[in-house]
């Protein structure tokens, strides 16, 4: 593998951000994007894949810029004549997000992988980089709360993420195995680069994967990831409750503290500077920016650094 590309590790919206700012400062040929599938899940009888989905849209230049998934300008009349079939309305499916879940499921069902229909999306969207499930076998991620167990995207979505968290899971991690050529992947790259993404479920999900945490502790020399807590806040998402329920500290510390063994660069936002040394503590290196990416321009600014950065 003697071409230079970069792996990255994303998941959900924050990842697609930093991820459009990245395709507009190196060739977006250059990334392969490896993509949680905690979230993935079956609704009306479709499968649906939210953070590939994510950033899918938003490598295309489609994705609903506002809401951050789904498309921009989408409607819901198929949504809508549901409604009158399922007592169901807590995830919104759109019109043209319907189209690509009824390709992905045609797909499935005649006996593609999740990897091979991924690549067909992206390759039917314009895309470029090379996209790649975290694995081609099924794993869900599911919370038990006080009053039941529920996977992740009813948590989240129905329930906005209020109930109190007794337990994580990612059901089907025994069974799983990372897609083909990720491992070499992930050793040959130029750097790899951990998005700005919740690290319990989103990362976390991906490093469970047998073999991805190994191979990422042999070459953490080139692993840098972005914080996405700033002053104790999480930008979007239950980032926060999670790590809670880990006993991890809600900060870029405790974000730090969760991938101390496989990264030793590690950005943070401006906002939390006063806290670079007590990161150097754990032996990473970290570094100071403006992480909040509020515009197109900052997506850039953001991913350049990153790029950019002397390891």
């Amino acid at each position: 593998m003697d071409d230079i590309y970069y792996l990255v590790l994303a998941g959900g919206v924050g990842a697609a951000k930093f991820i459009e700012g990245l395709a507009n400062v190196i060739d977006p040929a250059l990334l392969k994007i490896v993509i949680n599938t905690g979230d993935d899940i079956e609704l009306y009888g479709l499968q649906i894949c939210p953070d590939i989905d994510i950033i899918t849209y938003t490598l295309a230049g489609l994705v609903d810029k506002e809401k951050g998934w789904g498309f921009q300008d989408e409607t819901f009349n198929c949504l809508k004549s549901l409604e009158q079939f399922y007592d169901f309305k807590w995830f919104n499916l759109g019109d043209r997000d319907l189209a690509t879940h009824i390709y992905r499921t045609d797909l499935f069902k005649k006996g593609f992988s999740k990897a091979e229909i991924t690549m067909r999306i992206a390759e039917k969207m314009g895309i470029k980089s090379h996209l790649i499930p975290m694995t081609n076998e099924s794993v869900q991620t599911i919370i038990t709360t006080d009053s039941e167990e529920m996977h992740f995207e009813e948590f989240f979505i129905k329930y906005k993420s209020r109930p109190r968290i007794l337990d994580i899971k990612f059901q089907g991690i025994d069974k799983a195995k990372p897609v083909k050529d990720v491992l070499d992947y992930i050793e040959h790259a130029e750097r790899v680069i951990i998005c700005p993404s919740n690290p319990v479920v989103s990362i976390g999900t991906i490093l469970t994967i047998p073999g991805i945490r190994k191979t990422l502790k042999g070459i953490k020399q080139k692993v840098i990831a972005i914080s996405p807590i700033i002053e104790g806040t999480t930008i979007k998402g239950p980032a926060d409750k999670m790590m809670k329920y880990l006993g991890l500290e809600v900060s870029c510390v405790g974000v730090a503290h969760y991938y101390r063994d496989i990264i030793s660069h590690f950005i943070i936002d401006n906002k939390d500077c006063a806290l670079k040394p007590i990161i150097k503590e754990r032996d990473i290196n970290a570094y100071c920016f403006d992480t909040l990416m509020i515009s197109k321009e900052k997506k850039k600014e953001l991913a350049n650094f990153v790029v950019n950065l002397e390891i």
